[in-house]
Order: C-alpha cells, then sequence, then structure tokens
C-alpha cells in the first residue's frame, strides 16, 4: 500500500482578524480568529486546513508543536 501522507510546516497566527490559510514559502500560515485556550486554535487550525485542501478534519494530524506557533501538520 502506497504512503499518501504528506507533512507541512505550519505558522499560527491567534486572535487574528479573520480565519484564513495562505501558502508563503514553502510555510503555511494559518490565521484564527480563536484563542490559544484548551486546545481551542488547534482545533480551530485542523479545521481550517481541512477545509483548504477540502480533506475530512480526520485526515489532518499535528506531529508536532501542539503548544507553539510552529508546527507539523500531516495529512493522512
Amino acid at each position: 500500500m502506497k504512503d499518501l501522507s504528506k507533512n507541512f510546516n505550519v505558522r499560527v497566527t491567534p486572535h487574528a482578524k479573520q480565519n484564513k490559510v495562505i501558502e508563503s514559502d514553502g510555510v503555511l500560515r494559518v490565521y484564527t480568529t480563536t484563542a490559544p485556550e484548551k486546545g481551542r486554535a488547534n482545533d480551530a487550525v485542523i479545521e481550517l486546513l481541512a477545509e483548504y485542501f477540502d480533506v475530512p478534519k480526520s485526515k489532518i494530524k499535528i506531529l508536532k508543536g501542539l503548544t507553539g506557533r510552529d508546527k507539523i501538520v500531516t495529512i493522512l
């Protein structure tokens, strides 16, 4: 079975004015209006990336950076 997963470097900006995803220099910049409290910003990042890549939320996992702004995210 072929491995179709892909990893992305993600930079998160919480408390942004609007939710959006921008690709810049090989890094995905995710802007979310959600506060980084109790994992809510991570949930918002997963939701925004799922919409951006048009995949189910269950296919996106944060591999590294659960408590930081810089993350490594994979699409399964």
